[in-house]
């Protein structure tokens, strides 16, 4: 490929620690740390702005103007793709234990009882149905999940919310997580995996008002735009006291 005279990063690697927060910043994904450095894996990949620049603590990278390859956004995009897959692969889980064997749970009552009666005693009747529930083990295609009504649930709320059982497991095939302590990057990719392999009639995302706990939200509608599926989401926050704050029907906003 013939080259050009433009801006391009340069990395000092007597000065890099390491630490990889260049990769974050980089949008285009043109650094990797290979041998404990960040390096520049192609100039195609880099557009010269230096988004890395201000990010980087040991003031490692520099803009210069040299001859390199001329920027490929069609290049970009291939590696992304190529990324987000590498990640998935990375990180899905690579074997079946007990723990992520795929169960669905049917409920059987005591002759003559109903749900109903259930519901009018303890009220501690369990609507789950379906194991596993944390997102890193749920299984892609686990059969629970085609033709399923989902419930994206953060980790915090069955604390605060007493009643979340009966006013949202039930019917519902529950995914369980929690957006700022787990890797929110591969519960995106995870499930738009997941909505692309399945058929999956509605989502609902159940979170709490700290302002981290709407990341769920956020890498939840990320993953429904990257799998370029049309699935109805709906959004509910609870306070810490256990309030319904904000219920938000994106298929009406978007009628």
């Amino acid at each position: 490929m013939a080259k050009i005279k433009r801006q391009i990063i340069r990395i000092d690697e007597d000065k890099c620690d390491g630490c990889g927060k260049c990769i974050l910043a980089c949008q285009e994904g043109a650094i990797q740390i290979i041998d404990g450095k960040a390096r520049l894996v192609g100039e195609i990949y880099c557009d010269g702005a230096g988004a890395c620049l201000s990010v980087c603590p040991q003031d490692a990278i520099t803009i210069e103007v040299r001859e390199a390859e001329e920027f490929d956004p069609s290049a970009v995009e291939r590696r992304k793709k190529e990324l987000e897959q590498k990640k998935l692969m990375q990180k899905e889980v690579p074997y079946v234990c007990p723990s992520s064997s795929p169960v669905e749970i049917t409920r059987q009552f005591p002759a003559g009882d109903t749900e109903e009666k259930q519901e009018a005693g303890s009220g501690q009747i369990s609507y789950l149905s379906n194991w596993p529930v944390q997102i890193k083990l749920v299984p892609v295609k686990a059969g629970y999940l085609e033709n399923a009504d989902i419930l994206i649930c953060a980790d915090c709320v069955p604390f605060a919310y007493p009643d979340l059982h009966l006013s949202f497991i039930k019917g519902r095939k529950v995914l369980v997580g929690c957006s700022k302590l787990d890797d929110a990057e591969f519960y995106e990719l995870k499930l738009a995996q997941i909505f692309i392999q399945n058929s999956i009639k509605s989502i609902e995302v159940v979170y709490m008002e700290v302002p981290c706990c709407f990341g769920m939200v956020h890498l939840v509608k990320k993953a429904i735009e990257r799998s370029e599926r049309q699935i109805p989401l709906r959004t509910i926050k609870v306070s810490i006291k256990g309030e319904i704050l904000e219920s938000i029907d994106y298929n009406e906003k978007r009628s």
